[in-house]
């Protein structure tokens, strides 16, 4: 969730991106759904409130290669892409749809920011009944000791919390 350009570039961890798409094609490989989530507006941002704290300043923001899903983690055939409005994957989006039309009720969750999209995103699938995996190192935050507590203390009560490397090696 979130891997755009750049939200990407704002977050500089050589070792994440190969990681992720590691955790890409093993979900691939195993026939998992790989699902892309990503934020944008229409033109003009309408959706956007100017009280809105953490979106008000992108409403001017023109669309471009900067929203877009960074090339070393680009969706493949098959993929879906689904545009949020918010910080939830759920928020704005037919997310919930797509995966109750696909049957799908497991979630492996990563994404950019741990803080941001994981979270909410996490918080709304609990609510929603689906079964939860968060791979911890397949997310990024900004402030180490917010993702350490929230991967080690906040998510074990809602999701099962794993690696990469252990997620792979258990397909």
């Amino acid at each position: 969730m979130d891997v755009q350009r750049m939200i990407v570039d704002r977050y500089p961890d050589p070792a994440y991106l190969p990681r992720l798409r590691k955790a890409i094609d093993t979900a691939r490989a195993n026939g998992v759904r790989v699902i892309y989530v990503t934020v944008g507006f229409r033109p003009g941002a309408p959706e956007i409130s100017p009280r809105n704290k953490l979106f008000g300043r992108l409403a001017g923001a023109p669309a471009g290669p900067a929203n877009e899903i960074h090339p070393d983690v680009a969706p493949g055939p098959g993929d879906i892409l689904v545009t949020k409005r918010r910080v939830s994957a759920f928020a704005g989006s037919d997310l919930d749809m797509v995966l109750r039309a696909n049957d799908i009720d497991h979630l492996v969750l990563t994404g950019i920011a741990t803080s941001g999209v994981v979270l909410s995103t996490l918080r709304q699938a609990a609510d929603l009944d689906f079964t939860l995996t968060v791979l911890s190192d397949g997310c990024l935050d900004n402030d180490p000791e917010v993702h350490r507590v929230l991967t080690e203390k906040v998510f074990p009560m809602q999701a099962e919390v794993t690696t990469v490397a252990d997620w792979v090696a258990a397909r």
